[in-house]
């Protein structure tokens, strides 16, 4: 028999439109109620949802003592993501949050340890990890076909005017993108970070007020060399929001710029000076891959909770795509390579 949930949705802001939207569509789950720091926001977001009943309030402890949800579901900002989920591990709540982890490493391992101590789950919304071009190249890397990988590159380059905080805030590619083409290497390869080296800088012309740019050279597990380059503030030719990727094995290589487009080569006879190659089939999407982006995500939480498992992006797995970027933020303020650890 499966257990009807309830969840607590904190953080009503424009990001909470795509949960809101996924739980509707949830089996034997119900969002009882809606916390923001600005009480309409939770309440528009609720009367959205279609819940008339649903506790609507600016106050967070007070909410979990009213409606005892099963779950948390934490949209707030970055700064906030720690006292949020502590909070809510601490009333017993399984807890689902918004990336990036933590506004540092030291509060996130503080929320990894919480989490495990109260026995809860708590997970990251990686939700590029659940596209479907990304899960279909993930299944032919893990194919072998060109044999194992030793090296991996991504190019992200996008011109993108937001205006307001973010043209003012210090590591705003790092910080603010980076992760999800971090986390999406970890992802295809099945490597993790052992250590990187990192170039920021602000180029000439640039509308941010830090550095928009940045090239990352990281030694990954199983001695594959990952590489990033990336700019905010490149205009023309760009890339996918998703990167650009090109994949080296010990066989053949593959290509990737981020949308349904792949390619890959396998060799077919070495000893010249060129090997001769042949271009590689790459099958559809396997059955049964993780797909659906935020709602994706948001639907396999809620079904590990009912089945007692443990979903692919639980915090003790995702710190450490968090700590390959303040790795690269402490590498590129200190010029010099930087171990990444959790």
């Amino acid at each position: 028999m499966i257990t009807p949930l309830k969840a607590v949705l904190v953080g009503c802001g424009s990001m909470s439109r795509a949960w809101t939207a996924a739980a509707k569509d949830i089996p034997y789950l119900e969002l009882t109620g809606f916390v923001d720091v600005v009480e309409d926001a939770a309440r528009q977001r609720a009367a959205e949802y279609g819940s008339p009943t649903a506790v609507v309030s600016a106050d967070l402890e007070n909410t979990l003592d009213r409606t005892r949800p099963d779950i948390v579901f934490d949209c707030t900002v970055p700064e906030a993501h720690m006292p949020v989920t502590l909070t809510a591990l601490h009333y017993g709540c399984h807890v689902l949050g918004e990336k990036p982890m933590a506004d540092s490493l030291e509060n996130a391992r503080r929320m990894v340890a919480a989490a495990s101590e109260a026995g809860r789950l708590y997970a990251v919304i990686q939700n590029r990890r659940y596209d479907p071009n990304i899960r279909r190249l993930k299944a032919f890397l893990d194919s072998g076909e060109i044999g194992p990988i030793t090296t991996v590159h991504s190019d992200f380059f996008i011109g993108a005017h937001f205006g307001g905080f973010r043209d003012r805030m210090e590591h705003v590619l790092l910080l603010d993108m980076a992760i999800h083409t971090f986390d999406a290497a970890r992802l295809l390869t099945g490597a993790d970070p052992v250590s990187v080296y990192c170039k920021e800088w602000n180029p000439p012309g640039s509308w941010y007020e830090h550095g928009a740019s940045a090239v990352a050279v990281f030694e990954m597990t199983g001695g594959i060399v990952y590489t990033y380059r990336g700019s905010w503030c490149a205009e023309g030719l760009p890339t996918t929001w998703e990167s650009e990727w090109r994949f080296i094995g010990r066989q053949g290589s593959a290509r990737w710029p981020g949308d349904e487009r792949m390619q890959a080569q396998v060799v077919t006879e070495s000893g010249g000076f060129l090997s001769t190659v042949r271009d590689a089939i790459i099958p559809p999407l396997p059955p049964g891959a993780k797909t659906g982006g935020h709602a994706g995500i948001i639907r396999e939480f809620v079904q590990c909770i009912q089945a007692g498992t443990q979903p692919e992006t639980i915090c003790s797995d995702n710190i450490k795509s968090l700590a390959m970027v303040f790795a690269a933020v402490e590498s590129a303020e200190t010029g010099l390579p930087v171990s990444v650890s959790v």
